[in-house]
């Protein structure tokens, strides 16, 4: 059998026929992709005893209305619809819109939290610690919801849709800027660099999502081994790496950070295991680790949020029996399971352009942990300051990890700064947009 690239998703190596034991949904003129939607998930959801016994699909109005009916509510939060160009082009790194992100402070002040180089708001030269006063004229108050969101109405991703933002910046001064939606390609990588501490060589790793390079065989980044070779070449003796934007991405390079995390003494050991369900028994697998570079950590300190989701706990899992793994921030988003998508088991899906990407495994560290549906918590909860730029000492989560590797503890000075936003990024979208937020 050929070895599964697993996803949180990414595309799944292998083809296999489709012999679901339940009765055929009957096919209904004009609801074929909805019978084949059913069809795939009886046979593929992780789930897919819990699905109903019978569905009338006739009564949905949309394909996203069906699944969203069907799918197991008590855990699965993240099965989607999406196009199968949109879904290769996002574990890619290619992408439209503005390109950045945002963050509020415990007073709900409202802050860029990172920029993609490429994008039209990288472009204009906007950075982390820009304060959002304004949108399109509107004060930040003003597009708070009923429910305690926000939502910005900033259009559709399209590039041509353009939207105007009033900043305060880290010198007191504003300056408004009307800014293009476009097409660009987004970088992974948001801020590397080694501080002096104590004696010690630290890493600092700001890692925005599990992107692979288009064209690298196989699927790998050509971002982490470049981030991974420098701090090799530094000599660090500690890493720091920050997820707390992360929502994840492909398993492939989690795999690849993996195996330059570990240590050379651990290379063959199980870094995880998948679990299909039962009509899929026979494609579960093991992942052993393979030692990658010369890094030689005993121990990682994770920079984590609720926006820290799927493969970026799939790292912190899969680490854990094997070094001290410290988390600082906030707990976890708890997505203990994963996806590839399916539309190249259905013809129907494949040719109106539908990707149908659900549940299909779960995944468990080399000690059986594989329930986490709350998240992972944080070892010392400190709050968010994204008024202040990557690797800012007054960077309250970068301050508290540093103090960490120099004392051994931390402060309660920094436990006092704790707060849970009020909303998040990650809440703001759903599906593939959840896995790389970004407006």
């Amino acid at each position: 059998m050929k070895k599964l690239n697993w996803i949180f998703g990414l595309v799944l190596v292998g083809l296999w026929a489709c012999d679901p034991e339940e009765t055929p949904t009957p096919v209904v003129p004009g609801q074929e992709v909805k019978k084949a939607i059913v069809d795939v998930m009886r046979e593929w959801y992780f789930w897919n005893l819990e699905l109903p016994t019978s569905i009338d699909i006739a009564q949905y109005g949309s394909n996203e209305d069906l699944l969203n009916a069907i799918i197991f509510k008590p855990l699965d939060r993240f099965s989607y619809l999406t196009t199968q160009e949109a879904f290769n082009n996002s574990f890619v790194g290619r992408n439209a819109g503005h390109g950045f992100g945002f963050a509020f402070t415990a007073e709900e002040r409202l802050f860029v939290s990172f920029v993609f180089r490429e994008a039209p708001a990288g472009k204009d030269g906007w950075e982390r610690g820009w304060e959002i006063i304004e949108i399109n004229g509107k004060p930040i108050a003003s597009y708070k919801t009923s429910s305690g969101g926000y939502d910005f109405q900033l259009g559709p991703s399209d590039p041509g849709v353009s939207n105007t933002f009033t900043f305060r910046l880290p010198d007191g001064t504003t300056t408004t800027r009307t800014n293009v939606k476009a097409e660009y390609q987004s970088n992974s990588v948001l801020d590397r660099r080694v501080f002096e501490e104590g004696g010690k060589k630290v890493g600092y790793w700001a890692y925005q999502s599990f992107r692979a390079t288009a064209g690298l065989s196989p699927t790998r980044s050509q971002e982490v081994q470049n981030s991974m070779e420098y701090f090799q070449n530094q000599g660090i003796n500690e890493l720091i790496i920050d997820l707390r934007y992360n929502g994840g991405g492909s398993v492939a390079v989690a795999e690849q950070i993996l195996n330059y995390l570990i240590q050379v003494s651990n290379t063959g050991k199980v870094m995880y295991t998948n679990k299909l369900n039962s009509l899929k028994f026979s494609l579960n697998e093991t992942e052993n680790f393979n030692k990658i570079g010369n890094l030689n950590l005993n121990r990682v300190i994770f920079i984590t949020s609720r926006g820290s989701a799927s493969a970026s706990e799939l790292i912190i899992n899969s680490l854990d029996p094997y070094m001290e793994v410290v988390l600082i921030g906030d707990n976890t988003f708890g997505k203990p399971v994963g996806s590839f998508p399916l539309s190249r088991y259905s013809r129907t899906l494949e040719t109106n352009n539908v990707e149908l990407v659900p549940i299909t495994f779960a995944i468990a560290n080399s000690q059986g942990k594989a329930e986490y549906f709350e998240g992972f918590p944080a070892n010392f909860r400190v709050g968010d300051s994204p008024e202040f730029n990557w690797g800012d000492p007054r960077d309250l989560r970068l301050a508290a990890a540093l103090q960490y590797i120099q004392d051994g503890g931390v402060s309660g000075r920094w436990a006092n700064t704790y707060y849970k936003p009020v909303w998040e990024m990650i809440d703001a979208f759903k599906g593939l947009e959840q896995e790389f937020p970004a407006y």
